[in-house]
């Protein structure tokens, strides 16, 4: 805890939350667990996270996949900038959290409501794209998109922008939880996104979640089988099936 905090103040857990040490150990192999989760929809693992009453963890539906297609998942990587008219530091601290990037992380970047200017581009996607880093959520504006696309990089934002970062805004912090709309996002936690959206994954759960994602899909495999064998909505319900 930090020692600006009067000692009669019980913040404890507040501070766990909030400033968290390095992520727990994950009982499977990253490799597989991301495979994994990639097999599964952001829909799915929505309902298991309302199973676990877990109801905010969708990232703002105004956010835009820019590969609708790709179903992408890895391990959250935060940043943290707001709108500043200043331009020192900016880029020494940008350089610092791209050589913290690495394999099979996901960006999530929180950029305080900023509407000028743009978080990413063309020459960040070659950089990440050549540490293998699995995809981005940018609550906020990005550019350079041909380029974007031509690196076939996944990635989820808020809106496009010839404007660049500097003098608009500056990075203050990353690897610390932030917030993206609803969703607290600490580093560590599994990010899956897809052409619904993105949703956050706890890392306490996220074995659970997976497997209950996955027993689920076998479930909805069974239903399709039903209706499509023209059975009623009823004998489908009286098996436990749903809409």
């Amino acid at each position: 805890m930090t020692s600006d905090v009067p000692k009669l103040m019980r913040i404890e857990a507040l501070a766990a939350r909030h400033e968290p040490g390095p992520p727990a150990a994950l009982p499977l192999p990253d490799a597989a667990l991301i495979t994994r989760y990639e097999r599964v929809a952001t829909a799915v693992v929505s309902d298991v996270l309302r199973e676990h009453a877990l109801l905010d963890q969708a990232f703002p539906g105004s956010l835009q996949a820019l590969r609708p297609e790709r179903t992408v998942a890895g391990f959250a990587f935060t940043v943290k900038s707001s709108p500043n008219t200043r331009i020192t530091g900016e880029m020494t601290i940008r350089g610092q959290m791209l050589d913290a990037l690495g394999k099979d992380a996901f960006v999530v970047w929180d950029t305080s409501s900023d509407a000028r200017g743009t978080m990413w581009g063309g020459v960040m996607t070659a950089t990440v794209v050549a540490k293998g880093v699995r995809g981005a959520v940018i609550d906020g504006g990005i550019r350079d998109t041909a380029q974007i696309l031509a690196r076939d990089f996944p990635i989820w934002y808020r809106y496009r922008s010839p404007n660049g970062s500097l003098g608009r805004c500056q990075i203050t912090h990353y690897q610390i939880p932030v917030r993206v709309g609803d969703v607290f996002v600490r580093p560590g936690d599994v990010v899956l996104a897809d052409a619904d959206g993105a949703v956050c994954v706890p890392r306490e759960i996220v074995v659970p979640v997976l497997e209950r994602a996955e027993e689920i899909l076998g479930n909805e495999e069974r239903i399709f089988a039903w209706v499509e064998e023209g059975q009623s909505i009823a004998e489908i319900t009286g098996k436990g099936g749903y809409f």
